[in-house]
């Protein structure tokens, strides 16, 4: 399989990439050649037009602002409905054309979507609304795409986060890559894989 992961160099894109060794990788992300920055459309068409057809597609990339409910404003939400909700929207909507029939895009969300942590409400927001287009996106999608979303705990590998995360028991890098891997070459569709 042809595979496109964009965030490959970041610490949940590498666990994708790792746990689909032995298929072509095309990995993309803002310092990388392919490159891209997925909060510009136009970034966005030119990637996917340079690299043509793909099997699948995995965004493993997305930022959301973090701080106390009372500090949040509106530019924090709009914040973190560009960088992580709109900008995987963007690749799904400029992306389908480019997956083969049968083939499937994974998004990345989290499990602040299902857990809160203090200033999280945030990344709470975008996580869900990301899970939620997933169930709705998979009725939709044309020629047999499917579509589903990886959402995992704190990362073991990330140990500077664990403190924001207080009780969460950190999940390895390679469960988290197995469920890219069962995104990917299952046949699951309109599904949040929980890494937890």
């Amino acid at each position: 399989m042809r595979i496109l992961v964009i965030g490959a160099t970041g610490q949940v894109g590498r666990t994708a990439v790792a746990a689909l060794q032995g298929h072509e990788i095309v990995s993309a992300s803002r310092g990388t050649d392919p490159s891209v920055d997925i909060t510009d459309t136009a970034s966005i068409e030119r990637l996917f037009a340079s690299i043509g057809q793909v099997d699948a597609v995995v965004v493993a990339v997305g930022e959301v602002p973090f701080r106390p409910l009372a500090d949040l404003g509106r530019a924090d939400y709009e914040s973190a409905l560009s960088g992580k909700v709109l900008s995987q929207l963007d690749v799904v909507r400029i992306g389908t054309p480019y997956v083969r029939d049968g083939g499937s895009i994974t998004l990345t969300s989290g499990i602040l979507s299902r857990e809160p942590i203090a200033a999280g409400a945030a990344a709470s927001l975008a996580n869900g609304a990301l899970e939620s287009f997933v169930l709705a996106a998979a009725t939709e999608l044309p020629r047999g795409i499917r579509i589903n979303a990886v959402s995992p705990s704190v990362l073991e590998d990330a140990p500077s986060y664990h403190s924001s995360f207080p009780g969460f028991v950190p999940v390895s890098s390679h469960r988290v890559g197995q469920a890219f891997a069962k995104s990917v070459l299952g046949v699951q569709t309109g599904r949040v894989l929980a890494v937890d």
